[in-house]
């Protein structure tokens, strides 16, 4: 992610991110209400400082089912406090105690009984409330501020979808080159998700770095709002109204098998980047994705801010599918203290490994 091109210049102020995990609160917003009958059980949970995966796995072996009638819409941050649904089917009139599962750590906010199965990714967004501590720029912070909640920031896919030190992607090249085999079809849609991200992440960066958010001959545009899409041949006065006025938006791609959606000069400018990632581009396609678009720019809404100091809480909503963490690497060039923790401890295991086999070696 630090390589990616920003689009307001790379921030001048530091911060710490996630310094408690009460820094980092997700709620996530359902796009329909529970209808309160069917075999389908609606859990609404508070979490903190656990991952949804864990979670699941509790809620399954409370409700004496398989894991695969656990569900969930999206994955939330372990280090985080968050409000995530979660669907359990359980056939029968059978109603467990949820509220028996409630600890210092987690929390069955309701309970409700559904129709249908919960899907990843049935979400209309997330709400967001992040804490940024020991800014040391809080003037440039503020400016930047008003310039995201006019313009955005780029739609960059964050660290989360890459996992801990770029994994998923390791992995997802290595499943696409058959050197490989992962049978868990989550992880393979994970790893999958991962070459495809970096591929969108390393077009926005380009793009942004040459041309700015200035448009080219042969965009593919988004209608806002929707997945729906269309090439421009040549921008007029009318599609450039409809573009200030963010009825349209610019895209990059989401790649797989067909015909390159952008044409033209756009279409150069989004292949200059991918010479050297063919692999990718043509594991991607033999693994059965179709191509797509996404967005260029992601618009947080609703944005409130307050300064304590050097402490800034942020709120915002986003769409499905969107990172918080590039809203916030426009704002300041944090550092997420969890992580740096997680890194020294994993250093650590591993030099005592070392000397354990150096031990090891000379008791031999």
């Amino acid at each position: 992610m630090n390589e990616l091109h920003y689009l307001l210049d790379k921030p001048l102020s530091q911060a710490d991110l996630r310094t408690h995990n009460s820094d980092f609160i997700v709620k996530e917003i359902l796009p329909f209400t529970p209808t309160g009958e069917g075999e389908h059980h609606m859990l609404h949970i508070q979490k903190n400082g656990l991952n949804t995966v864990y979670v699941a796995e509790i809620l399954a072996k409370f409700a004496k089912v398989h894991p695969k009638e656990v569900t969930y819409a999206g994955q939330k941050d372990k280090n985080a406090v968050t409000e995530q649904w979660f669907g359990v089917r359980i056939p029968g009139k059978e109603t467990p105690e949820w509220t028996q599962l409630n600890s210092d750590k987690l929390t069955i906010l309701s309970s409700s009984r559904h129709s249908k199965k919960l899907r990843i990714g049935a979400l209309l967004g997330n709400r967001f409330v992040l804490t940024l501590r020991n800014i040391t720029n809080v003037a440039d912070v503020e400016s930047r501020l008003q310039q995201i909640a006019t313009v955005g920031v780029p739609n960059y896919f964050g660290e989360q979808r890459f996992g801990h030190d770029g994994k998923n992607l390791v992995m997802g090249r290595q499943m696409l080159s058959g050197g490989r085999n992962i049978k868990d079809r989550n992880k393979r849609s994970m790893y999958l998700s991962a070459v495809r991200s970096n591929i969108f992440n390393l077009v926005v960066s380009h793009r942004l770095a040459t041309k700015h958010i200035n448009t080219t001959a042969g965009d593919c545009v988004m209608l806002a709002g929707s997945k729906s899409y269309f090439t421009v041949d040549a921008w007029d006065d009318v599609l450039n109204a409809r573009l200030a006025e963010k009825d349209i938006q610019l895209s990059a791609p989401l790649w797989g098998r067909g015909t390159p959606l952008a044409k033209d000069d756009a279409l150069t400018l989004e292949m200059a980047p991918l010479a050297d990632y063919s692999d990718d581009l043509t594991g991607l396609e033999n693994a059965g994705l179709s191509q797509e678009r996404r967005p260029l720019l992601l618009e947080p809404q609703g944005m409130k801010w307050q300064f304590d100091h050097d402490v800034l809480t942020l709120e915002f909503m986003l769409p499905a599918g969107s990172y918080a963490t590039s809203v916030l690497r426009e704002l300041a060039d944090y550092q997420d203290v969890q992580e740096q923790q997680r890194q020294i401890m994993v250093a650590e295991q591993q030099a005592q490994r070392v000397l354990q086999e150096q031990s090891q070696l000379n008791k031999e």
